[in-house]
């Protein structure tokens, strides 16, 4: 039976005819192609698009401190006010690299807006992991990490449960994806435990001190030279076979069982509101100025801990993650409340997974080639606060629904954590 739907033409002699206009149209030149490219035919235009992006939220507003981050820095002000400044700048640059990256997936298909989300998904994290490595901060770098990880697991599905719990008696999301992605932040963690254990037979043998801070810009891990190059073999090493898994990973998540992972209700996608390629040089061009405000950020940190006697495990755990993974916080918690659960576990948890499969590890090899000692070992405390963290995660989403009671039980944990890290001392 035909319908309104139905076309008045057969579909071979519409494709037919629709393949005689196109073979009747003169075939382009490659500077054409470029200039139409360009131009953003068929898309937002440039003006339209940098209207969006620059006035599309009032938290943009904040941008402001991107230029007082700079003169406080190259003016010498107080060591408070650069960390202030520098603090508040990232925040809406953090907002930004989210939005350009969103711009750029609507046109890019699925497959290849997921690498550009894992490319670019901890922007934030990965710039500042790397001006505190080229710094010789490697207790910031791992503190940093650390903090990113537990404010997703923690802070940020806490806070979606409770929100979902507001709007809902219970919430529903995709077990079998939840549970793949769960597992693969357990063999993450794992592979931290494993070199923390090393350490503390090592420490033994060598009469070192098992799982203490130290101030040096090293290891410094109270091992001798044997002991620390075998950690490091460890860490390199275990580096390079999770940003293995983590290939494997995108590849099980965006082709072979991509549908475990897609939400299953009805949702109407939005229109672009930017074009490629001004969503392109905008993500670059925040991407470089993030990169300078956070090594603004990083040089700050030493003197203001001193001076205000804020503990350096502190501000890397808990306030540096808030500022990377704002833009992640607020859209995690807004899909939580529309009752996009799985959109939900996949920012919070698959941020995880980003940070201690890929990210990390990265930072890893990037002190391998640099020059800079950074492993995966972290102090016996912070392996076990990760570890904790991971069990009651895996334990509230292993059934497939969440309730505000599991979002106070995440949140609760986060805040005891926060506790010991304002009294731990590097």
């Amino acid at each position: 039976m035909s319908s309104e739907r139905d076309p008045l033409l057969p579909s071979s002699a519409s494709n037919g005819a629709n393949g005689s206009l196109e073979h009747d149209r003169p075939p382009q030149s490659l500077s054409q192609r470029i200039v139409g490219f360009v131009r953003a035919d068929g898309q937002p235009s440039w003006l339209a698009s940098y209207k969006f992006f620059f006035f599309g939220s009032y938290l943009n507003a904040l941008l402001i401190f991107v230029p007082l981050s700079v003169f406080a820095h190259h003016l010498n002000w107080d060591a408070a006010l650069r960390f202030s400044f520098s603090f508040l700048a990232i925040i809406p640059l953090a907002k930004l690299l989210g939005e350009a990256t969103e711009q750029m997936s609507a046109k890019l298909g699925q497959t290849l807006a997921g690498l550009l989300n894992a490319s670019f998904g901890n922007a934030v994290e990965i710039i500042v992991g790397i001006a505190a490595l080229m710094q010789d901060e490697i207790r910031i770098v791992q503190t940093s990490m650390l903090g990113s990880i537990l404010s997703n697991i923690l802070l940020v599905l806490g806070c979606s449960f409770l929100a979902a719990g507001y709007k809902m008696k219970e919430s529903s999301f995709q077990q079998t994806a939840a549970q793949a992605s769960s597992s693969l932040m357990t063999l993450a963690c794992i592979t931290l435990v494993i070199p923390a254990a090393y350490h503390s037979t090592q420490a033994k043998n060598t009469g070192g001190h098992d799982g203490q801070f130290s101030t040096q810009p090293s290891l410094s891990t109270g091992l001798d030279v044997a002991g620390e190059q075998g950690l490091l073999f460890i860490s390199r090493w275990t580096s390079i076979i999770l940003l293995g898994v983590y290939c494997i990973y995108l590849y099980f998540q965006l082709k072979s069982h991509r549908e475990l992972f897609l939400d299953t209700k009805d949702d109407v996608q939005e229109p672009p509101k930017m074009n490629i390629f001004a969503a392109g040089v905008a993500l670059l061009a925040v991407t470089l100025v993030t990169a300078f405000c956070a090594d603004y950020l990083v040089a700050s940190i030493e003197e203001t801990a001193e001076r205000y006697h804020i503990p350096k495990a502190f501000i890397g755990v808990i306030l540096l993650p808030i500022v990377a993974n704002a833009a992640e916080h607020v859209t995690s918690v807004w899909m939580a409340m529309k009752d996009k659960m799985e959109l939900t576990i996949g920012i919070c948890v698959g941020s995880s997974i980003q940070i201690a499969a890929f990210v990390v590890p990265l930072l890893v090899i990037v002190g391998w080639i640099s020059g800079h000692e950074m492993s995966l070992f972290f102090a016996n405390y912070e392996t076990i606060v990760l570890f904790v963290s991971v069990i009651l995660v895996n334990t509230l989403i292993q059934d497939g629904k969440s309730n505000y009671m599991e979002g106070t039980m995440l949140l609760a944990l986060y805040l005891v954590i926060a506790l010991s890290f304002w009294v731990t001392q590097i």
